[in-house]
């Protein structure tokens, strides 16, 4: 069933305009009497049913609330050192379909795109429209935010997570899967950053400064991973462990 964000389930009649009206009525050809989902900002969702359509409105009648959640139970945030081409679209898009709560591009010190100002921006612009498609596609309860390109140095004093952990490939001491069960024994694992570097990967500065913000290095295996596939890796790795991908 096609799911759609709304700001707020504020009454049992509401309507639903622009892109998301357009879309129902000419890809979709969604007819009144149809059934579909809808979830507000809050992250309540609701079954409701097309009342009266055309191309630029949809007329709905909310059936019921849905008690159900899509979302994880740890709260992941992805520190993703920036990729170049349309790898920072890939990992965006596959971040939100598994479940992470927000996405932040990190320029590094070996990161080979350079983003500021006005181009900086409108790429996150544009990443912020990739999240939400996927967030409809997944099922999600929350449309999970693209944060502004920010330095290491940014992202690291303006997130406070209970745990935070960097991917990196020189650990040789420490796995992604001991260091969330350490995690989980001091109770820590309700929210977690996770710092994975660029193509170039993390600089000794890089980590030296995620380490004095409380970050914990972790191997993913001993393999060396692509940027865009460190983050996924680690992501399900995490939710696995955390019974978010089932029993």
């Amino acid at each position: 069933m096609h799911r759609f964000f709304v700001p707020q389930l504020y009454n049992e009649t509401m309507t639903i305009e622009g892109v998301d009206a357009r879309h129902i009525s000419k890809v979709l050809r969604m007819q009144p009497g149809a059934q579909l989902q809808l979830v507000s900002d809050d992250g309540v969702s609701a079954l409701a049913e097309i009342t009266a359509i055309d191309s630029e409105c949809v007329t709905v009648h909310c059936l019921e609330k849905l008690a159900e959640s899509h979302e994880p139970a740890v709260r992941l945030i992805l520190a993703q050192g920036l990729a170049k081409g349309e790898k920072m679209e890939f990992i965006i898009q596959k971040a939100v379909e598994m479940g992470a709560y927000s996405v932040v591009p990190v320029a590094m010190e070996h990161s080979v795109v350079r983003l500021d100002g006005a181009k900086a921006a409108k790429k996150v612009e544009r990443w912020q429209k990739i999240a939400e498609s996927a967030a409809k596609q997944s099922k999600r309860d929350i449309i999970p935010e693209v944060q502004p390109v920010q330095t290491m140095a940014q992202m690291l004093a303006a997130n406070d997570c209970a745990t935070k952990i960097i991917a990196y490939e020189c650990e040789d001491k420490k796995s992604l899967k001991a260091a969330l069960k350490e995690a989980q024994a001091k109770g820590a694992l309700t929210d977690l950053l996770l710092i994975i570097g660029p193509e170039g990967g993390i600089s000794e500065a890089e980590l030296d400064a995620a380490r004095a913000a409380g970050a914990v290095p972790a191997s993913l295996g001993r393999r060396i991973l692509r940027a865009e596939t460190a983050g996924l890796v680690a992501i399900s790795a995490i939710f696995y462990e955390t019974g978010d991908l089932g029993d």
